[in-house]
C-alpha cells in the first residue's frame, strides 16, 4: 500500500449526526481516508460540543478528523447548498430521530431518485419492529438488551464504563457501507443501511443467551457467575494497587506454581486440572490473594510476565496518555483540541500493510470549512460573501471552550 494513498481517499461522506453513534461511523471512514464533512447548525453548531461531565470529551474524540460545515437548513439557500453538497458525495450518514431529516426532504425516499449512486446510511436505536420509532440511548438499549444486567450485581444493573453500543453501533454502520460501495461497482446503484443501536446491544449478549439455550440455565450477572477458569480475578497487591491475573490452562497453573513458590499447590490433586479448580476455588483463593497482598503491583507484573500468564494492571482511562506501548509509534492521533491544548487521543486500532492511520488533527470549529467548501461547490467569491452575510453559512474563527 502507497502510505501516501489511503483506501478510501476520493470517497466523499456528508454526516448529519451528533452525540456518539453517527459520529463514530464517520470518524472510522475519514481515519480510512475519506472525506467527512460534518453539517452542523449554524451559530452555536452541535449540542453535542457544550456536553458537560463525562460527555465533555465526545465531541472532541470522534470529530476530530473531519470538517466542519455551519449551515442554515430551514431556509432555501441553505438546502440548495445541502443538496448540491449531497449531489456530490458518495455516501450520507444520519442519526438524528426518526422524520427530522424527512421534514426537510433529505431522507432517502427523498433523494434516491435525484442521486441513484448515493449510499444513505440511517443509525438509529432500533432496526424496523415494533420498537422502531422509539427513542434510545446507550443507557436506554444497555437496560433493556441484557448487557446492564450481566454488568453490575444482582437488582443493580450497570451500564458499560463506555458508551460501547454507539460505538460499535458505528462501526457496522462503517461495515455496512464498505459492503454498499462494493456492491456499488457491480450494480451501478447505492442503497438504504441502517444500523440499530438495540439490535448491536443483542449481538454483544448473543453469548449470554447461547449458554442458555445450550445449558438450560441463564446467564448470571457477570460479578455472580461461574467462571469458566479457576483463576480470573482481580488481586490487592502490596502497595495499594490492583492486578488482573488469569489462569486459563493447565500449563499455565504448573508455570504459576513454579513461578509464585507454590509447590504444594501444584502437587495437590485436587488441583490438577482447569475443572477441579473451578469447584476448589474457596479451599486455594485465600491463600492466592495472600500471595498477592504480600507483593508490590510491579513484583506481581514481574512474576506474571516470566510465568508467561495474561495479566493486566488496573488502570485509569487517562493512564493510557503515558503507556509504553500506547506510546508506540501510529497508537495515538495527536489533536489540537478546541481550547488550543495539544494532546492525543487512542487512534484508530487498525494496520494495514504495516501502516497506521492517525495522522494530526485538528478539532474543528464550528463552520471552520464553510467558505471551503461552498468554494468546492462552484459557487464564486462574491456568492460567498453573501451567503456569510446572510446567514446562510457561518465560519466561528474564535477557540470554542472545552465543557467541564
Amino acid at each position: 500500500m502507497n502510505p501516501a494513498v489511503k483506501p478510501l481517499e476520493g470517497i466523499k461522506v456528508i454526516e448529519f449526526s451528533h452525540m456518539v453513534m453517527g459520529p463514530t461511523c464517520g470518524a472510522v471512514l475519514a481515519y480510512l481516508g475519506a472525506d467527512v464533512i460534518k453539517v452542523e447548525p449554524i451559530g452555536k453548531g452541535d449540542n453535542t460540543r457544550r456536553l458537560p461531565g463525562s460527555g465533555a470529551g465526545f465531541f472532541s474524540t470522534f470529530n476530530h478528523n473531519k470538517r466542519s460545515l455551519a449551515v442554515d437548513m430551514k431556509s432555501e439557500q441553505g438546502q440548495a447548498l445541502v443538496r448540491r453538497l449531497i449531489g456530490q458525495a458518495d455516501v450520507l450518514t444520519e442519526n438524528f430521530r426518526p422524520g427530522a431529516l424527512e421534514a426537510l426532504g433529505l431522507d432517502y425516499a427523498s433523494l434516491q431518485q435525484e442521486f441513484p449512486r448515493l449510499i444513505y446510511c440511517s443509525l438509529k436505536g432500533f432496526l424496523p419492529g415494533p420498537y422502531e420509532n422509539r427513542v434510545a440511548l446507550d443507557e436506554v438499549v444497555q437496560m433493556m438488551g441484557g448487557l446492564a444486567y450481566m454488568t453490575g450485581p444482582s437488582g443493580r444493573p450497570l451500564r458499560a464504563g463506555a458508551p460501547v453500543n454507539d460505538m460499535m453501533g458505528g462501526m457496522f454502520a462503517v461495515i455496512g457501507i464498505l459492503a454498499a460501495l462494493r456492491q456499488l461497482q457491480s450494480t451501478g446503484r447505492g442503497q438504504l443501511v441502517r444500523a440499530g443501536l438495540f439490535e448491536n446491544n443483542a449481538w454483544l449478549v448473543g453469548p449470554h443467551i447461547a449458554q442458555k439455550i445450550e445449558t438450560g440455565a441463564a446467564a448470571r450477572p457477570m460479578p455472580e457467575r461461574i467462571s469458566a477458569w479457576a483463576i480470573y480475578d482481580v488481586f490487592d497487591t502490596a502497595d495499594n494497587q490492583q492486578i488482573f491475573v488469569g489462569v486459563v490452562t493447565d500449563t499455565q497453573w504448573q508455570l504459576f506454581c513454579e513461578v509464585f513458590g507454590q509447590p504444594t499447590m501444584l502437587a495437590d490433586e485436587r488441583l490438577a486440572t482447569n475443572a477441579k479448580r473451578v469447584a476448589a476455588r474457596e479451599t486455594f483463593m485465600p491463600t492466592l490473594r495472600s500471595l498477592f497482598r504480600a507483593l508490590t503491583r510491579a513484583e506481581a507484573e514481574a512474576k506474571c510476565s516470566q510465568a508467561k500468564l495474561p495479566f493486566a494492571p488496573i488502570k485509569r482511562p487517562d493512564e493510557l496518555l503515558e503507556d509504553p506501548h500506547m506510546l508506540s509509534e501510529g497508537a495515538m492521533t495527536p489533536i489540537t483540541f478546541p481550547n488550543g491544548e495539544r494532546s492525543a487521543l487512542p487512534g484508530l486500532p487498525l494496520e494495514m500493510d504495516g501502516i497506521r492511520f492517525n495522522e494530526p488533527c485538528i478539532v474543528p470549529r464550528v463552520g471552520a470549512d464553510s467558505e471551503a467548501i461552498a468554494g468546492e461547490l462552484g459557487y464564486g467569491s462574491e456568492e460567498i460573501v453573501a451567503l456569510l452575510g446572510e446567514g446562510i453559512i457561518s465560519c466561528d474563527s474564535s477557540p470554542v471552550a472545552v465543557a467541564r
